[in-house]
């Protein structure tokens, strides 16, 4: 019997462990595009967990149960639970895919799928805009309204949709901002759009996901959030 106890406990530890990691509680979200992602995450965090519940947990008991049988016999046909595991597979992956959609359908996530690309799309009347121009190896944005342009710093209002226009001027580049939720590939002689919202003042992180060249490694660059009146003075203060 002794044999037996430590399929037992893996058990009990997996469901103690799985239950305290679905009571963390998550992170607020520094932008609506990382607001939407983590949410679509969690949707299906709580699908996975009792699903992984249910399989390790069978996995224990089989083990418990069976592994001293030496005269095992074949599995008895039960087309009752075939079919009912396979309408279960069948909701889950619909369920998974409606919420995905959803989420890659928002103008934030994907701004093509909206048609943020057209800059006189009434929802997008009052977005700043910053030219993103992505080289080896480093970041240049501009500020069409001021004549603005910084070199790996952007800079942008917090509560305001800000629109990046991107352009590569030599090989394919990504911009990815992990906090912000933004990731975007970005290629020469075609623009492409990223659109967020930033929520959270703070300075984070960019770089660039894309393997261009031998100097990939170093090019990153700062996006400071700040406050509108912030903003405002920033601008002016380089005009």
């Amino acid at each position: 019997m002794a044999r037996r106890r430590p399929p037992v406990r893996l058990g009990c530890l997996l469901v103690v462990g799985t239950a305290l990691l679905a009571l963390v509680p998550a992170a607020a979200a520094q932008s609506v595009n990382r607001a939407a992602i983590d949410g679509l995450n969690r949707q299906l965090l709580y699908v996975a967990l009792p699903l992984t519940l249910f399989v390790e947990l069978t996995l224990v008991y089989a083990i418990y149960r069976f592994h001293d049988n030496d005269d095992p016999e074949p599995t008895v046909d039960d087309p009752a639970l075939e079919t009912t595991w396979t309408a279960a597979t069948a909701v889950i992956l619909v369920f998974v895919g409606v919420s995905a959609y959803f989420v890659m359908g928002n103008p934030y996530v994907t701004p093509a799928a909206a048609g943020s690309a057209d800059a006189t799309a009434p929802d997008q009347a009052d977005d700043l805009t910053v030219e993103v121009v992505a080289y080896q190896w480093g970041w240049q944005f501009t500020y069409p309204e001021a004549n603005v342009t910084t070199r790996d710093e952007l800079v942008v209002p917090v509560d305001r949709d800000v629109r990046l226009r991107m352009t590569s001027r030599d090989v394919i580049h990504s911009l990815f901002v992990p906090k912000l939720g933004v990731k975007q590939d970005v290629f020469p002689t075609q623009e492409t759009v990223a659109r967020t919202r930033a929520t959270e003042t703070g300075e984070y992180t960019l770089y660039c996901t894309e393997l261009c060249g031998s100097g990939h490694s170093r090019m990153d660059g700062t996006v400071r959030v700040v406050n509108g009146s912030d903003y405002e003075e920033w601008l002016a203060a380089r005009e």
